[in-house]
């Protein structure tokens, strides 16, 4: 597993990491024992991701490596990269990796999602696929991973992403309910999530899919490079 230091600037980066490793320092050891109930649409990305044969999957903020695991077992012909600020979620990542026999598949590395090198972190500057899953509503200044996202693609890649709706479709009371335990663990849902993707893809000539799951519950969207 390749490892990076963070950028001293700006500071808000270090702060988040920190934040980022003070939250999850226990909450990683049972994250996918609990997420997995409301973390809903991340398995339909992973099967959308469709890549092709001996591509290259970039996953930011993979978190404890759930999905870059599952990922990497579905296209066994595939190299993957996960890029993540959080040390502790790393750490939690790397044995997981090692126990599915991985390591020589899956490369990970400490860095901030909205400013990064992909070239001097794992020596691969773009990728077939990149995908996001339920980390823009955790990131500050999260519209710069879109941008950097859609920066990092190969010709003719895309980037996928799923996270949480607005609940448009849910009674207000489960809304209130779902916001307050999310702020509990200092996650926002984007409700401009939609039009910064179309605004993106209209600035860099990608296609562009957005679906809404389960009554808004989550969403999902799909830019492509041409």
């Amino acid at each position: 597993m390749s490892t990076t230091e963070l950028p001293a600037n700006p500071e808000f980066k270090a702060n988040h990491a920190e934040l980022m490793d003070g939250v999850y320092r226990w909450q990683r050891h049972i994250y996918d024992l609990t997420r997995k109930y409301y973390l809903l649409g991340r398995d339909r990305l992973i099967a959308g991701l469709d890549v092709p044969p001996g591509g290259t999957v970039l996953e930011l903020g993979c978190g404890t490596g759930r999905n870059i695991i599952l990922a990497a077992r579905r296209y066994p012909d595939a190299r993957f990269f996960g890029l993540d600020i959080s040390a502790e979620m790393l750490e939690t990542a790397g044995k997981a990796i090692a126990r599915d026999g991985l390591a020589d598949r899956v490369a990970l590395a400490r860095g901030d999602a909205t400013d990064f090198n992909a070239h001097a972190l794992f020596g691969q500057s773009n990728f077939d696929r990149v995908f996001v899953s339920y980390s823009l509503s955790m990131i500050p200044g999260w519209e710069k991973t879109v941008s950097a996202a859609l920066a990092s693609l190969a010709p003719g890649g895309s980037l996928h992403i799923v996270d949480f709706g607005q609940q448009e479709g849910l009674p207000g009371w489960f809304r209130t309910l779902l916001r307050g335990w999310l702020r509990k663990f200092h996650v926002t849902p984007r409700a401009n999530l939609r039009e910064v993707l179309e605004s993106e893809s209209a600035r860099t000539g990608a296609t562009h899919r957005f679906r809404t799951l389960y009554r808004g519950y989550a969403w999902l969207a799909v830019l492509g490079r041409q």
